[in-house]
């Protein structure tokens, strides 16, 4: 039995990639298993994680939620109790790692959130892979050189915790990043000493999370369009300037979710005009009804929430697409890229198999 830990911040796409590189090892014939240490949850009541319920289906596991995902935190982890039974967080995670892993060729390890997340007790992805015997295969998202400075140190940290390093792959690269990322981001990776494995372009078909994502992590109220709660996001648009000033940056945003004061009746009109796939009112203040009969006629879902714009956009940082198991065109498309884009043979032999 042996172990592949995907790590990367959230919207990296390593759930993503995880999945299209297991499907094709299964192909190759390893039989594939999957586990998530550690859970994320916002509020009081867990739900079930979606990454889970993915990976169960796709490869038929016989597992529960609880025991493929064992141990689960929030944002204020370290004030509920947690300290006390510090050590039995680490009886979990092993007692259930063994339990679906046994019996399988390889099983595929889920990275939390952020790689440093749970640091304070060693719960973070360093520490854990380590502590399972995975080889690691991180999956940086870079925006810009800051990126891959952390994508850098990242990769140190993995070498000096003595953990095996697969290779890295670069996710969900803008048409922009493009070239950047393949002239200048991989030779710098390679000139330290490590490998990338591949380029994997973005799919908004896969990597664009939904209006229903956003509003799973705002809740509010929905005030028009919710039967169009599918649309796809792949702007985010901060309506707090003038009309005259936002509206050639309203005309260029595609599949935007406006987030702004109820009291901008102005701005949600101008966005109803263009390429706008949500409204977002922050305090609490009710639109004018001109706007949600116009959203309505749009199909345009908006949303209510009684947060102020700033706490609303910093509740939107971990939102990130999750693929449905129904939705098979989106699994078909993570396939392709792993066949198109990735050296996954590369990885299978690194692996021993």
């Amino acid at each position: 039995m042996k172990a592949l830990y995907f790590s990367g911040k959230a919207g990296s796409g390593k759930t993503a990639t995880a999945l299209g590189l297991g499907i094709k090892l299964r192909e190759a014939g390893l039989k594939i298993s999957y586990f998530k240490p550690l859970g994320f949850k916002r509020g009081t009541v867990r739900k079930d994680d979606p990454d889970v319920l993915l990976m169960r289906e796709v490869f038929d596991l016989p597992f529960s939620g609880d025991k493929i995902s064992p141990v689960t935190l929030s944002a204020h982890y370290l004030t509920g109790g947690i300290l006390k039974r510090e050590d039995s967080q680490f009886t979990c995670i092993d007692e259930a790692f063994k339990q679906v892993s046994g019996g399988y060729d390889l099983t595929l390890v889920d990275g939390s959130i952020e790689p440093f997340v749970g640091y304070t007790l060693g719960l973070d992805d360093f520490s854990l892979a380590d502590r399972l015997k995975a080889t690691v295969l991180p999956v940086f998202k870079t925006e810009d050189d800051f990126d891959l400075d952390r994508n850098l140190m990242h990769l140190n940290l993995w070498k000096k915790h003595g953990v095996s390093i697969a290779g890295s792959i670069f996710n969900n690269v803008s048409q922009a990043q493009w070239n950047k990322t393949g002239t200048v981001y991989k030779p710098l990776i390679e000139e330290k000493g490590f490998s990338v494995l591949g380029i994997i372009p973005r799919r908004v078909e896969v990597s664009s999370p939904t209006v229903a994502e956003f509003y799973n992590a705002l809740q509010g109220e929905i005030l028009a369009a919710p039967d169009h709660m599918n649309r796809l996001v792949e702007e985010v648009v901060i309506g707090s300037m003038t009309t005259e000033s936002a509206l050639g940056y309203l005309r260029r945003a595609p599949n935007k979710v406006l987030i702004t004061g109820g009291d901008r009746s102005d701005m949600a009109l101008t966005a109803l005009e263009t390429s706008t796939s949500a409204i977002i009112f922050t305090g609490g203040l009710y639109p004018d009804v001109r706007i949600l009969s116009r959203a309505e006629a749009k199909g345009v879902p908006v949303i209510l929430v009684h947060e102020d714009t700033y706490t609303t956009v910093e509740n939107l940082h971990t939102v990130y697409r999750s693929i449905d198991p129904q939705n098979t065109e989106a699994i078909k498309i993570v396939t392709e890229n792993i066949e198109k884009h990735v050296d996954w043979k590369k990885v299978q032999s690194f692996l021993g198999f």
